[in-house]
């Protein structure tokens, strides 16, 4: 009993940091960029309503916004993928890799591209995207139940099928593309108040769900044959979190673009210091993932300022080759 106690005050001291070391990320990111501010400058913006000088409205127009909008896109990536990783029972699975964000993403490039004027209509359909991408597949690697090395070579074959027709797109509407191929690459450049907007009410939803769901989760990643033993519907349960991964995930790439390896790395780190535990394993990976992608943005707005790097190639840069070392030890 002792031990359990010890693990339980062990876990929420990790959330407890994680907490800690995204608030500091804000304030990094609320500091530095192309025009630096100082605390006494934050502090006056976010606690007085005069917002008259240069500094308060680079903080409260620009920086602010944006690193909301990070922060809760890392939230949905990593929450989406550590729920994938136990619905498909791959610990390699990812919005990504799966082929989720890439339908949402074609999706999204239909509007953008063949519908401007319906914009509003993105994150509606990049979910029906997602969710269809999700349950290809789920279809695809089913077989007499599903396998880990199945579910990435469906994963990659839908992901590819659906990425030739984004580039279709991109070639049959070469005059349109400019917006698509920003949207694509994953960045968070000239995101405000009103992405904010359109986004947390997904990343509130989905998160909710993920945690109402955590325990189904735990007892899941232990077996089908366990699961069913212990009274859990292991199929009605796929879906519904599949569900879940999928609006999360296309909340996300709505507002930001097709942003890989979120999903994929996040919830591997916290699983090595958390364990397997659901109900600690969701919200750290939304606090971690808020975290990396919030330092991950300000590196890409300061490290070669004034030129921007989208946060899409810096989490590539350094996820790929996390991706292959799982690649390699799970072989």
């Amino acid at each position: 009993m002792h031990s359990v106690s010890e693990r339980k005050m062990f876990r929420l001291s990790v959330l407890l940091i994680l907490v800690a070391l995204l608030v500091a990320s804000m304030f990094i990111s609320l500091i530095f960029g192309s025009t630096s501010v100082s605390l006494s400058d934050i502090w006056r913006t976010l606690w007085s309503s005069e917002l008259t000088d240069s500094a308060s409205q680079i903080i409260w127009n620009i920086r602010l916004p944006r690193n909301i909008v990070a922060a809760l896109v890392g939230a949905c990536l990593a929450t989406s993928g550590a729920i994938l990783q136990a619905v498909m029972k791959n610990p390699l699975a990812d919005p990504q890799i799966v082929g989720v964000s890439s339908g949402a993403g074609l999706m999204g490039v239909i509007i953008l591209i063949l519908f401007p004027g319906y914009d509003y209509l993105v994150p509606m359909v990049a979910f029906l995207g997602a969710m269809g991408a999700a349950l290809m597949v789920y279809a695809l690697a089913w077989k007499n139940g599903i396998r880990p090395s199945r579910i990435i070579l469906a994963g990659v074959a839908v992901s590819a099928f659906l990425g030739s027709g984004i580039s279709a797109l991109l070639v049959f509407f070469g005059d349109r593309v400019q917006g698509a191929l920003l949207w694509m690459v994953g960045g968070l450049a000239a995101r405000s108040w009103p992405q904010v907007e359109v986004l947390l009410p997904y990343a509130i939803v989905g998160l909710i769900f993920a945690c109402m769901g955590a325990k189904r989760l735990t007892i899941l990643s232990l077996g089908d044959e366990t699961a069913k033993g212990l009274g859990l519907k292991v199929e009605q349960t796929r879906f519904m979190m599949t569900a879940v991964a999928a609006l999360l995930a296309a909340g996300a790439v709505s507002i930001a673009g097709l942003i890989g390896f979120v999903g994929l790395v996040i919830p591997h780190i916290l699983r090595l210091i958390i364990g397997n535990d659901y109900a600690y394993l969701l919200p750290g990976s939304a606090l971690l993932g808020a975290f990396i992608l919030v330092i991950s943005d300000t590196v890409g707005r300061v490290v070669l300022s004034p030129i921007e790097i989208p946060v899409g190639i810096i989490m590539a840069f350094f996820g790929a080759p996390f991706f292959l070392y799982l690649l390699r030890r799970d072989a």
